[in-house]
């Protein structure tokens, strides 16, 4: 600019302007120094604030667990640890910028701290980041991966924010060029501007915290207030109603919440005893009383803060008079077949233990299970008859009849088909024969002992077990196409009850088809 072929008048004048133009510069750096100081200074009012709205949040969450550890200490617990990361974090960086400005005599005279070779020489050493530097990089790389440890699964959003803001990934600067984090942040920068931007970390720190702290507390209230914490409670009018007469009550919302306990509890002027009291419900156990509607009457006290809450229990519930029939019913149907283990189910309500006496009836392990074999019963009915005792030693008797029926009449079968079906020879030489009961409630296996084998034309072969024997196939190779096979006078027993006689089998025609 005062170089060239000018007159040394114009280059005397560019000389000038060049002198301006550098006090502008020195007056603007000043202004810019001056700014990054209030900045600071802002920056730890903020830092303040902050401080104390999480302190808050702990004294809160304090008070809450002495309410209801159950519920907050979980809570509590997450927000210890932190708190702990933060105030880590934050006393670390507050070491470091007391270590750069501990040869400042004014630390408010921002103008003067111009220079960066005071951070430089702790971070920076021919152009590799020092051991100091590599240490503040892993106590940040370590805040982030505890403080999102801790809060991930929970409060995902936060623990992604956290991750964004405490990044210290390499850097794409303005010409496209990864620069390592620390150098991108701290190398060659005014004093005044890395205190600042220490502060802001600072900042970060507690916003994070507090953050944390806030979606705990709302996230409990949220929870509480929650409608899936709710269930529909249906509550009559009365605990007992007459037939023929109508239904009358109403639907409420009642919390569901196994983390409350009560304080005390008072039924029917009995304080109950601390085991009665449990987690989320209150257990009642007393004499129902005589026959009518009886009233329950007391309150629930819950402590909260410093003062007793009162919720008033009214209820009534109705006392029946006693049992004095049995409900017998078979588990199949109202018949019993023979050659079978029919299953009974035999109890009456309100008795606990009951006794029932049929021939052929026994007990078949659980309460009220019987088994009934009435293969030997020649009657076509047969009686149970069922007695018990109530609680009271009063005695309850009632019995009831069932019909005896044989086990139907079953069908044979080729290769699992009955009745009239078609099928190659091959196929019918290796088939086996066997007999079903379809449609019959018992699953009950039969075993095929013996059948006859007719071919048309040829001498009938009996035959012992379940499949062709060699006379009969030779008769089958003799069939002609189109022809009928007959398998007759099947032969079955039960696999259960070898000495049960089934009825007669129903036979099975083959039509072959080559």
């Amino acid at each position: 600019m005062a170089g060239g072929k000018l007159s040394p008048r114009q280059k005397m004048v560019n000389l000038m302007y060049l002198v301006f133009i550098s006090m502008l510069a020195l007056n603007m750096s000043k202004e810019v120094l001056a700014a990054f100081g209030l900045m600071n200074e802002k920056l730890v009012e903020s830092n303040e604030t902050t401080t104390e709205r999480n302190n808050a949040f702990m004294a809160g969450l304090v008070e809450k667990v002495s309410e209801q550890p159950a519920k907050y200490t979980p809570l509590k617990e997450k927000a210890d640890e932190v708190s702990k990361y933060s105030e880590e974090l934050n006393t670390y960086i507050a070491n470091i910028k007391n270590t750069i400005t501990k040869d400042l005599s004014d630390k408010k005279d921002y103008v003067t701290m111009d220079k960066s070779n005071t951070l430089d020489e702790i971070f920076f050493k021919g152009g590799a980041i020092t051991p100091a530097g590599k240490e503040f990089i892993k106590k940040i790389d370590d805040y982030r991966k505890g403080v999102t440890g801790v809060i991930a699964e929970k409060y995902p959003n936060i623990a992604t924010d956290v991750e964004k803001t405490f990044a210290t990934q390499p850097v794409t600067n303005r010409d496209g060029q990864k620069i390592d984090w620390l150098k991108y942040n701290y190398e060659g920068y005014p004093l005044v501007a890395s205190i600042t931007k220490f502060t802001q970390l600072q900042s970060d720190v507690k916003t994070a915290e507090s953050k944390v702290l806030s979606a705990m507390l709302s996230g409990q209230l949220e929870s509480e207030v929650s409608l899936s914490n709710f269930e529909a409670i249906v509550v009559p009018d009365k605990t007992a109603f007459f037939s023929g007469e109508p239904f009358k009550g109403r639907i409420i919302l009642g919390k569901k919440d196994k983390t409350l306990k009560a304080h005390k509890v008072i039924v029917n002027g009995k304080e109950l005893d601390a085991e009665s009291m449990q987690e989320g419900q209150t257990m009642l156990d007393f004499p129902a009383g005589n026959v009518g509607e009886q009233d329950i009457k007391g309150e629930f006290q819950f402590k909260e803060g410093d003062s007793i809450v009162t919720i008033p229990i009214e209820s009534s519930y109705a006392v029946i008079p006693k049992p004095n029939s049995a409900v017998i019913s078979a588990d199949k149907m109202n018949v019993v077949y023979r050659g079978v283990n029919n299953p009974m189910t035999i109890s009456i309500p309100g008795v606990p233990s009951v006794s029932a006496q049929a021939p052929g009836l026994k007990k078949a392990g659980g309460a009220g299970k019987y088994m009934m074999n009435v293969t030997t019963v020649r009657a076509r009915e047969v009686s149970i008859k069922v007695s018990g005792k109530l609680p009271n030693g009063t005695s309850v008797s009632d019995s009831k009849k069932f019909r005896i029926k044989d086990i139907p009449r079953p069908v044979g079968t080729v290769r699992g088909e009955d009745g009239s079906i078609k099928m190659a020879k091959n196929a019918l030489e290796i088939a086996s024969i066997g007999a079903i009961l379809p449609d019959f409630d018992f699953d009950i296996k039969l075993k095929v002992t013996g059948f006859k084998f007719k071919v048309e034309g040829q001498p009938t072969v009996s035959i012992n077990g379940g499949r062709l024997n060699s006379k009969a196939k030779s008769a089958l190779r003799k069939a002609k196409r189109g022809s009928t096979v007959q398998i007759i006078d099947i032969k079955a027993r039960l696999t259960t009850n070898a000495g049960y006689k089934l009825k007669k089998i129903s036979p099975v025609i083959v039509e072959l088809t080559n």
